[in-house]
């Protein structure tokens, strides 16, 4: 059976397309939008020209699902839409412009798909689930196989940048600020397995820092893990905001110049809240995750 799972995030839309049965599936293609829904939130409502982006980002999508004749799609929001006050108007307002049905889930929700799509991939028994997004970010810790608590907070990279950065790059006030909604914002109420641990990472952000390691540390294509260590040094080196991490930032992430530093900054928060000693990014995450809770289990 092909199918396809389109997720509307507050800072890209992406589509993943697969070929799946009752067991087991596999990616066909995947494609993105950089939305940035996020960045159209007035005084708490995604405002006109964002529910346009949507759905301008939703009608890509169909011409590609129409040209390859996958008629069965799933689509699915997250802070994108959860966390604005006009969330059903902004609904209706999408499923009506492009006839995608939308399904908004709850942040506890995000964090548990987001696990289980990690988890087909990667083999870990004990750690700390991290998925950063736009406008929030999930957590969820684990042991022996078994989820002990996820959660969800209103911190995320593209957030972020629009509350506390003035330019393109953060700059020390910049910094302080985010520093401060970190302390503010990140957990205190996930248990934290026993530390020197990995945290298992995926979204936008922690693949751009998964290629920021290669980059620098010249680490294989095939390496999906780096260091607490190594993330450290690269926070360091971009928040100094000089010409030699503009240049980076350039070469490694020009999507994401803006959001690429608030995000990487969350993450080290992160691994440093669970003491954590290496980071692990999946390719798979919260779309597989709907993939696999919503759409393969029907089929059994």
């Amino acid at each position: 059976m092909k199918c396809a799972v389109i997720d509307i995030g507050s800072n890209s839309m992406r589509l993943s397309a697969y070929d799946a049965d009752a067991d087991s599936f596999r990616v066909l293609f995947r494609e993105k939008v950089m939305a940035g829904l996020a960045g159209y939130v007035d005084n708490g409502r995604l405002n006109y020209e964002g529910i346009a982006c949507a759905c301008a980002g939703l009608q890509k999508f169909r011409c590609l699902l129409d040209l390859l004749q996958i008629d069965r799609v799933s689509v699915f929001a997250t802070a994108s839409l959860r966390n604005v006050a006009n969330t059903e108007q902004a609904v209706r307002e999408i499923e009506a412009a492009t006839g995608f049905a939308v399904e908004v889930i709850s942040g506890e929700e995000e964090a548990l798909l987001g696990y289980r799509g990690a988890m087909r991939e990667l083999s870990m028994t004990e750690g700390v689930f991290v998925d950063i997004g736009g406008a929030s970010t999930e957590v969820a810790a684990f042991r022996d196989g078994q989820l002990l608590r996820a959660r969800s907070y209103p911190v995320g990279s593209l957030k972020l940048y629009r509350e506390c950065v003035r330019k393109i790059l953060p700059g020390r006030g910049g910094l302080e600020r985010i520093a401060r909604r970190l302390r503010e914002e990140l957990p205190a109420d996930v248990p934290a397995p026993a530390p020197g641990g990995r945290l298992a990472c995926v979204g936008g952000t922690a693949r751009a820092a998964l290629r920021f390691a290669r980059k620098v540390y010249g680490l294989p294509e095939s390496c999906h893990a780096f260091s607490a260590l190594q993330l450290e040094t690269l926070c360091d080196a971009l928040c100094r905001c000089d010409r030699a991490a503009i240049d980076l930032l350039l070469k490694t992430e020009p999507e994401r110049i803006h959001t690429a530093i608030p995000g990487m900054l969350i993450l080290r928060c992160l691994v440093r809240r669970f003491d954590a000693a290496e980071l692990v990014v999946s390719q798979y995450g919260v779309r597989e995750g709907y993939l696999c809770q919503r759409i393969l289990t029907s089929l059994s």
